[in-house]
């Protein structure tokens, strides 16, 4: 496998470096990188590759029971990563500063961390990325409801292999080099990461409720928002997605033309999130 374990404390999660570390640590910010619903560590490779050419550090990592992690205990909701996140950088045991970036439904993973490192993030970039607030948007509402319904299905029929299939058509929408996007695929067709991704799906409304009672990001806080310009969204549904910069005193929203969800993080896309990353810590600093 690409990367290491790292014990949490009786459970291991897969992690993935990138970037100038030095004997497992090093100098500078660290991006910690977390993936939507169904993702892994491989999703970020061309961004940490990209962040390693300009001298930054990043760490990508598969969440318990996702890709090569270990399972966690249920429930997989906000709380319950963020605590997994918490612990792992507890045991790095790398006192950087901090920028959090997260795709997708990894916007409500971050909204719950944020808080909780305050004292050392240096700014989010947010890359297509939902926000707690997004349920209270009835279309917005109405596909979280359709997604998590198929997730119960998914959750009690994983075993039967129904993902390898399908794995050979979505398992990689991103663009990735071959030997990740077999990595990728190889994952998503996982009956247990599929198992694991349906539950935290599962817990969409849950999760999203606990990010919304910790109110918006501290608007001191840097704010990179990078959306997919090729998705169709109500003015109103970008608005939202758009808000964390927006209310930011350092913000910067970026609507990349021509991008679908998946293909941001991709070779034509993915520079666009690192010029997210770069402004940043630009303004960090």
């Amino acid at each position: 496998m690409r990367g290491e374990w790292v014990d949490i404390g009786g459970r291991r999660l897969r992690v993935v470096r990138s970037g100038p570390w030095e004997g497992g640590a090093g100098e500078g910010p660290l991006v910690l990188m977390e993936c939507g619903a169904f993702g892994c560590a491989a999703d970020w490779h061309l961004v940490q590759e990209a962040l390693a050419g300009l001298g930054v550090r990043s760490l990508a990592y598969d969440r318990a029971g996702l890709g090569l992690s270990d399972a966690g205990p249920d429930p997989r909701d906000g709380r319950a990563i963020a605590d997994d996140m918490e612990a792992l950088l507890g045991r790095l045991g790398d006192p950087s500063r901090l920028v959090l970036a997260g795709h997708s439904m990894a916007g409500l993973f971050l909204r719950i961390l944020a808080p909780r490192v305050r004292d050392r993030l240096d700014g989010l970039v947010l890359v297509d990325a939902v926000t707690p607030e997004a349920v209270e948007h009835p279309a917005a509402a109405r596909m979280i409801g359709g997604f998590r319904g198929a997730m119960f299905v998914l959750d009690r029929v994983a075993d039967l292999g129904v993902m390898r299939p399908w794995a050979l058509v979505a398992g990689d929408r991103i663009g990735l080099p071959p030997e990740i996007s077999r990595e990728k695929r190889r994952i998503y067709a996982s009956a247990s990461h599929a198992r694991t991704a349906a539950r935290e799906v599962q817990q969409w409304l849950v999760t999203a409720d606990q990010g919304r009672a910790l109110g918006p990001f501290d608007p001191a806080l840097p704010v990179a928002v990078v959306t997919a310009g090729s998705v169709p969204l109500p003015p109103d549904l970008q608005a939202i997605q758009n808000a964390p910069a927006l209310a930011s005193q350092a913000g910067r929203v970026d609507r990349v033309e021509g991008a679908l969800h998946a293909s941001l993080l991709g070779p034509k896309y993915s520079g666009r999130i690192v010029e997210g990353v770069r402004h940043v810590l630009s303004v960090s600093r």
